[in-house]
């Protein structure tokens, strides 16, 4: 019997910055990407945050450095502007917006941080649109993520 292949479309796919730059867009559907042939959307990243670029109740785009790659983040503050999120109720609309001005505050130069997101493209370059932000404070943190994404890479992605 023939065994169907892993999904990875669905779930947060830990990568390290130059496999991240090695995906490509899926020529469909510009939100999902090819990992060695397998479709993914989300992303799990851990870095330094080496750049950050903070414009009040609109956005705020940072870099995170692994060590590999530096990979672009963008985390959207205009929640209660936008007629983007307007079909969503008001309250989750508040404790969303609320959520992102904490991770805003967290994300600060010289940090370690974990970000979830899905995976976009603007103006042709790869990002992260976060979901989720960790500031670790574990000082193995990187070095435990780095390991994840070797033995995930050669288990699921690309073995």
């Amino acid at each position: 019997m023939d065994q169907q292949p892993l999904s990875l479309l669905h779930i947060h796919v830990k990568l390290l910055g130059f496999s991240l730059h090695s995906i490509t867009p899926w020529p469909n559907n510009p939100s999902i990407f090819y990992l060695n042939g397998k479709r993914i959307s989300r992303v799990e990243i851990l870095g330094v945050v080496t750049s950050r670029d903070y414009k009040p109740n609109k956005f705020l785009r940072f870099t995170l450095d692994d060590g590999t790659h530096s990979i672009t983040c963008i985390l959207w503050l205009n929640h209660l502007t936008s007629p983007f999120f307007a079909s969503r109720q008001p309250a989750t609309l508040r404790v969303i917006s609320d959520l992102a001005k904490c991770f805003a505050d967290d994300i600060q130069f010289g940090k370690v941080a974990r970000v979830r997101g899905r995976v976009s493209s603007y103006r042709g370059d790869l990002q992260v649109t976060v979901s989720d932000v960790v500031i670790e404070r574990d000082p193995d943190a990187e070095t435990l993520h780095r390991l994840d994404c070797i033995s995930l890479g050669r288990r699921c992605y690309f073995g």
